[in-house]
């Protein structure tokens, strides 16, 4: 067979479901190839990064890769931003380009770059295919080490010419291993710092959305009564309802979260990624005692230095924790400023829940009204803005991957493409896109796939005129900011151009309703709320007047 088609049967082999792209005439081969799966499911993009969103968000939900497609050159290019943000938000991914012919590589030649070379520093690993008989072995160790934690991207490039070269190799059967275990003493020395603690608290981070470690975690704080503070991406690691729920940490200023980590004698850190919320900003002075409980040893860093790290399979060592609990018995300890902290949280969050307000909403109310039309297992996406920090902090969750944020590589444009993405995958749930309106704007052409798909979504714009989170930002610097403001499309024409539902919610009082209105509607739906970003201006003035009750 061709070398393309033994690409394909290598894919299918490893069970990939989607690939989402844009072709061009150098993956030509591939995609007739791939034309002939039964299997693999090719969903055609407006654009190489709505792609590679989309497989972000189908590896993050699903804990496989799905392929992202692009040609060389601009496609590959056009590939990256994406690719970065699931490497570093640890979302398992393929990357497939295209490439020259390999006759031409060594000299100067049209839209030919070093697409390898540009790809290695967001993924775990790059290569080119400079054999057909080399294409089982690398389609087996892609697949292998973009599942392998901490899971990544990985990219391919096959060359033009390659592609066509006849094979008579056959794919390599998938076999897996299981994850090494931690070590028992490590495990014992771990016990004895919590049992030996006053105040332990659990902060929970990427690695915990793993179902089998978000029930093992479960069952560690139900025998515990231990609080557990989530990272952004952790949301739903433990259920909001949980008295042990002391919700989410991740602002640049202190929060009334922090009152938890501050009174803590001993910090455990579970699946913790330190690019979401670096320890400097929990832990300034260096001395906290640490309990690291990973996949991967500990990142080298001064504020961030271990006493017992716990390395291994995240779910086996927590349930060799809870072993060691049953077997110890009733643990005692002070859990009064844990409970304080939910206490004043649950204040925050029901503040403005009953607010009336027209022509500018608050987004404290945004968010009590979503949280209140989604049910426990709907999908809430947001992009990068100013909502980002609202949905990081007012948005509770009651199971893992039901808040999806990108906050490892932060880019914006990320929550259309990911809720087409989340649609396709669970067709049976909510799915609910919150973008910003310049974050929105930066990948609108993907409205059109999701209307040629019928995806049943809903994306709500939060309408500002601004890029509100610099604002705020430099605002909060230098008292000031530097032009930010923008128009916007006259958004009921959009959608109606694209062919969606169309809703625009001056008033608080009818945001519910219309939510669910445009939830029981066929295909997707845009929702535009006039946001009030004062609320910018009065949480950054309250929380630096934070001080820790009990």
């Amino acid at each position: 067979m061709k070398a393309s088609d033994l690409f394909v049967k290598c894919l299918e082999e490893e069970g990939i479901e989607y690939i989402f792209g844009v072709p061009g005439e150098e993956n030509a081969d591939f995609m007739m190839s791939l034309e002939q799966s039964d299997q693999i499911r090719f969903i055609l993009t407006r654009h190489e990064q709505g792609a590679a969103f989309m497989a972000e968000i189908y590896g993050r939900l699903t804990g496989d890769p799905a392929g992202c497609l692009g040609t060389l050159g601009p496609g590959a290019t056009n590939l990256i931003t994406g690719v970065a943000d699931s490497n570093m938000d640890r979302a398992p991914m393929l990357v497939l380009t295209g490439q020259g012919a390999s006759t031409r590589l060594h000299k100067e030649s049209h839209q030919v770059m070093d697409v390898v070379g540009m790809f290695e520093p967001v993924t775990k690993w790059a290569t080119q295919v400079i054999h057909a008989d080399s294409i089982p072995e690398i389609t087996r160790k892609a697949v292998r080490l973009a599942r392998t934690e901490k899971p990544g991207a990985v990219h391919v490039e096959l060359p033009e010419d390659i592609a066509k070269w006849e094979t008579d190799k056959k794919p390599l059967a998938v076999k897996k291993f299981r994850r090494s275990v931690p070590d028992d003493k490590a495990i014992d020395r771990a016990f004895e710092k919590i049992k030996s603690a006053k105040r332990p608290l659990i902060v929970a981070g990427n690695g915990c959305i793993r179902r089998r470690a978000s029930k093992q975690l479960r069952m560690l704080c139900e025998k515990t009564g231990i609080g557990v503070v989530s990272t952004f991406m952790a949301k739903g690691c433990v259920d909001m309802d949980a008295d042990y729920c002391l919700y989410t940490i991740g602002l640049g200023a202190k929060d009334i979260v922090s009152c938890a980590v501050d009174a803590a004698d001993l910090v455990i850190t579970i699946g913790y990624d330190m690019v979401e919320y670096h320890p400097s900003l929990w832990n300034p002075d260096g001395d906290k005692e640490i309990v690291h409980i990973d996949f991967l040893p500990a990142e080298i860093d001064e504020s961030y230095h271990p006493e017992v790290e716990v390395v291994g399979d995240l779910a086996h060592a927590l349930w060799m924790l809870n072993e060691r609990v049953d077997a110890a018995g009733a643990l005692e300890f002070d859990l009064d400023q844990q409970k304080a902290v939910r206490r004043d949280m649950w204040a925050e969050f029901t503040a403005h829940k009953d607010d009336d307000t027209e022509n500018s909403i608050r987004p404290q109310k945004v968010l009590w009204d979503c949280r209140q039309v989604m049910g426990p297992d709907d999908i809430l996406l947001s992009d990068v803005g100013a909502h980002k920090m609202w949905i990081a902090r007012h948005y509770q969750c009651h199971e893992p991957n039901t808040c999806l944020i990108p906050n490892g590589f932060c880019s914006m444009g990320f929550a259309l493409p990911g809720a087409i993405a989340a649609a396709l995958v669970h067709p049976d749930k909510r799915i609910l896109a919150i973008s910003g309106d310049a974050g929105f704007m930066m990948n609108v052409q993907e409205m059109e796939t999701a209307r040629r798909l019928n995806c049943n979504l809903v994306a709500m714009v939060w309408e500002d005129n601004a890029y509100g989170l610099i604002a705020w930002k430099q605002e909060n610097e230098f008292g000031k900011h530097t032009e930010l403001d923008f128009g916007n499309p006259d958004w009921i024409q959009l959608a109606n151009a694209f062919g969606w539902h169309g809703h625009f919610v001056a008033n608080s009082r009818d945001l519910a309703s219309s939510l669910e209105a445009a939830f029981n509607e066929q295909g997707p739906s845009l929702v535009v709320v006039p946001i009030d970003y004062r609320e910018n201006g009065i949480l950054t003035e309250r929380l630096g007047k934070v001080t820790c009750s009990i």
